[in-house]
């Protein structure tokens, strides 16, 4: 298991992602913020961050709960005011420009908010009214965006008796009514079973291979390298990591991972022998509670190693990198804890 001093050794080498604005953002830049920090009294919830969303990506939040992610999201969406630091979205001030920010945003809670006692196509059409569009064009985009959405066939139907992956899709349909320039997402697929998860991926895919800007937050590692162009790492506040899903892999993780099971009983016995491959043919060794992890440029030879020190585990599995190793490596935990 990677030691404290060493982690503290990895977080030294990271960029830092806060300080000043050291010029004017670009006009395909469409939130740009620095030393961006929210508290909530004692408590510091975001403490200081940088980053910068362009047009057209797909950008991820990335990190456990309590991690500040859901704070930034909402001063993000205009309905939590910065602490402090700066904060442009569209080019205008979240402070004083809210509600003109938040007419040209899409917002996907975390939590849906539909009217469970209006039918589906109902829910679409009254929330188009807050913007003060149109009846034509209202009633013109729920069609369209019901078939997007795969819920054509059930536009007359109530909101209640559907199933969570339909209502986070109906969800995400009235967040495009107003035709947003940035569509904010939050833990979009919390919740949802496996199938239903994959659903509002394809419809998400697909919203950003037609240019639509995506923000998102998730604790989901398969999510953020399905979905993201480009993301954060945040922990306790701050900003651990940032760059796209294969840069983080490349730049804080091995080319591959052997995962080790052994029986309860040997498991730290087998982790004490399993030290002795570390700058051999293990870049590193992280010890859980179930299984081990040798993080090596050739899986293969990892466990022909381990076999080499009189080691048979119960069950062996060579796989390539992931974000979830980049976390490890990053934080010491897992996103669930």
């Amino acid at each position: 298991m990677l030691a404290p001093a060493a982690r503290a050794e990895i977080r030294s080498e990271m960029p830092v992602m806060t300080g000043s604005v050291t010029g004017v953002p670009g006009p395909d830049v469409l939130i740009h913020a620095r030393g961006l920090a929210k508290k909530f009294g004692g408590a510091t919830a975001v403490a200081g961050i940088g980053f910068d969303l362009h047009r057209g990506e797909a950008f991820g939040f990335l990190g456990p709960n309590g991690a500040g992610k859901s704070s930034t999201m909402r001063m993000i969406g205009c309905v939590s005011p910065p602490s402090g630091g700066e904060l442009s979205i569209l080019g205008l001030d979240p402070v004083a420009d809210g509600p003109a920010i938040r007419a040209r945003l899409g917002v996907v809670p975390q939590e849906d908010t539909l009217d469970l006692e209006l039918t589906v196509r109902e829910n679409l059409i009254i929330y188009g009214r807050y913007f003060g569009l149109p009846h034509q064009v209202i009633t013109e985009r729920a069609a369209r965006l019901l078939e997007f959405v795969q819920l054509g066939d059930r536009a007359d139907d109530e909101v209640e008796p559907l199933s969570g992956g339909m209502k986070r899709r109906l969800t995400i349909a009235r967040s495009l009514i107003n035709e947003p320039e940035i569509l904010l997402l939050d833990e979009p697929t919390t919740g949802l079973d496996p199938q239903a998860r994959h659903a509002v991926w394809d419809r998400l895919y697909r919203l950003k291979q037609q240019g639509v800007t995506l923000v998102l937050t998730t604790h989901y590692m398969d999510e953020a390298e399905q979905l993201c162009d480009r993301l954060v790492v945040m922990d306790r506040g701050q900003i651990a990591a940032e760059g796209s899903p294969r840069e983080l892999i490349e730049r804080y993780s091995s080319p591959e991972v052997l995962e080790l099971r052994f029986d309860p009983g040997d498991h730290q016995q087998a982790a004490e022998k399993l030290a002795e491959l570390l700058d051999v043919t293990a870049e590193r060794i992280e010890v859980l509670a179930d299984r081990i992890l040798l993080y090596t440029g050739n899986g293969d030879t990892a466990l022909a190693a381990a076999r080499g020190l009189g080691l048979e585990p119960i069950t062996s599995l060579v796989r390539r990198s992931t974000l979830e190793d980049v976390f490890l490596r990053l934080t010491g935990r897992r996103l669930e804890d």
